[in-house]
């Protein structure tokens, strides 16, 4: 059993601690072999300077040995084979460089800058779905379908990220409770895996790959292309926010309209939290649609505590629907719900404008110089059961003055959610996304990013604490009893996986959930 691909695996946990001169060795090895590659595209052995060195915002910096731009899928087929045969080499796939915990990257190893890819764009069979390749990003693609009359069924907010990347997540925005993340919205992918091997897999067709490398967080393969489901484009998109002084009521109208059929409810259901105050960041600004929307603080009650809620709905319509048509709709279906009076807001957008919606607040924090600052965001997915006591611990107390950022919360459905994939749910039929995403300037003009980590922590602590059903949504630890308690009862089949796709742990290193095994004995 010494050499079994499971042993191997678990054996990643213990680290080996080795003197500068093996390091030496090991690069100079390592190096020979990347320039021994017979590749179609370009590898850059200079790195000192290179974007795959920083994630967003710059809170890590690692370099790597190498950045692989490949030309064709077979160039990263025969780098993953190439360091099979090396002790330490280890390879990360890189989309659009959004990644915030050093996911993306590779110390001393290679990182394929999946952009460098081939592009092409191919619509399929009636219309049904489109090709695309993993490095494309989803800002693209609609824009290529869109052409056609045509989109995928389910996004994210921010679309400047790449297919592959949000695949091997899950991918979430506010038509999950409708369509499931993009996860379940991909019917067929081209895998390399972390042997080499360039695998087609569905559903029907090397199925357990299939599933394992949705949301499985680069573990085990690179996705090279994705086929994506379709649906009509809609013209128009009806936008509207409404506000919320009582949690209880803004959680129990969001979940009543993610609940209902189709034809009864909006076709985007999202909604955050924000400061009752008027602070121009976290405060009554940041809920308009349009300027010169505002919240009027004469309408919130005078008991109304330290944050406010804001439910955010859209119902898509065509160019010939009448204006009438669509109030009416859009009236029944706000009818019974429990928003403050005169606190509604509402625009009409085109499609394309509303998916895009992001890009604006991009353009502006690049204006501002606070889009290339750290971003210690965090991601989490909390069961219905304990929403209230999260809106209590967490919103109410340790982030009642705003984070410089949006605060979603938000509930989808959990059988839109395929449980064969890699990613792990909280318990019950609803549970909330909760997106902390923070904004800063950077230090000394807003807070230290220490700061803002160490709130993160305790945060997830707060949770744990009291005993709340969550799990962290696009994850990052740095043990395996951390990971082992991430994954509860799905630990033993993820690292199954891991052996039988990756069995010498190239793939990811920078998730720290495995690591290769450093052996002077092996060089």
């Amino acid at each position: 059993m010494k050499n079994h691909p499971r042993t191997m695996i678990l054996a990643c946990w213990e680290r080996y601690h080795h003197d500068s001169e093996s390091e030496t060795l090991w690069n100079d090895a390592d190096l020979r072999l990347c320039r021994s590659l017979d590749l179609q595209g370009a590898l850059d052995l200079e790195t000192r300077n290179t974007p795959a060195r920083r994630d967003f915002g710059g809170m890590n910096d690692v370099r790597p040995l190498a950045v692989l731009r490949p030309a064709a899928v077979e160039d990263v087929a025969r780098l993953l084979r190439a360091a099979s045969r090396s002790p330490t080499l280890t390879v990360a796939a890189r989309g659009n460089g959004h990644s915030i915990n050093g996911q993306a990257m590779a110390e001393r190893g290679v990182v394929v800058e999946m952009g460098a890819m081939d592009g092409r764009m191919v619509v399929g069979h009636h219309l049904a779905y489109v090709d695309v390749g993993g490095g494309v990003l989803w800002e693209d693609l609609l824009k290529f379908c869109i052409g056609f009359g045509l989109a995928p069924r389910s996004w994210t907010d921010y679309l400047g990220l790449t297919v592959g990347g949000t695949l091997s997540n899950a991918g979430v925005s506010g038509q999950a409770f409708r369509h499931g993340p993009q996860s379940s919205n991909v019917s067929e992918l081209q895998v390399v895996t972390g042997k080499g091997d360039t695998l087609i897999c569905s559903e029907e067709e090397n199925s357990d790959l299939f599933f394992a490398v949705l949301g499985g967080l680069g573990q085990f393969g690179i996705i090279t292309r994705a086929r994506v489901l379709l649906q009509p484009a809609p013209d128009m998109v009806r936008w509207i926010r409404v506000v919320y002084a009582d949690f209880e009521a803004f959680s129990e109208d969001a979940e009543l309209l993610v609940s209902r059929r189709i034809t009864e409810s909006f076709d985007y259901v999202e909604g955050f939290a924000f400061v009752n105050s008027d602070d121009p960041v976290n405060g009554w600004d940041s809920v308009g649609l349009v300027p010169g929307q505002r919240v009027d603080p004469n309408r919130i009650p005078l008991g109304a505590g330290p944050l406010l809620y804001c439910l955010e709905v859209a119902l898509h319509y065509r160019k010939h629907d009448s204006s009438k048509t669509v109030d009416k709709a859009v009236n029944e279906m706000l009818r019974s719900l429990r928003f403050l009076p005169g606190l509604r807001f509402t625009i009409d957008v085109s499609y394309l404008d509303f998916l895009l919606r992001v890009k604006k607040a991009e353009e502006e924090a690049k204006a501002n110089g606070i889009w290339d600052t750290p971003h210690p965001w965090l991601n989490l997915f909390v069961s219905k059961r304990d929403i209230l006591k999260f809106d209590k611990f967490v919103f109410k107390e340790i982030l009642k003055n705003g984070i410089g950022g949006p605060m979603l919360v938000y509930p989808m459905l959990r059988d839109k959610w395929d449980l064969r994939t890699s990613v792990v749910l909280p318990e019950g039929e609803i549970f909330y996304l909760i997106a902390l995403l923070r904004f800063n300037r950077p230090h000394p003009e807003g807070p230290h990013v220490d700061d803002l980590v160490g709130q993160n922590q305790e945060i997830i602590q707060c949770c744990m604490t009291n005993g709340l059903d969550f799990k962290v949504y696009i994850p990052h630890y740095r043990s395996e009893d951390q990971w082992r308690r991430h994954f509860g009862k799905q630990w033993t089949k993820f690292v199954e996986r891991k052996a039988l796709y990756d069995p010498m742990a190239i793939l990811a290193p920078g998730q720290r959930i495995f690591s290769r095994t450093h052996s002077h004995r092996s060089l």
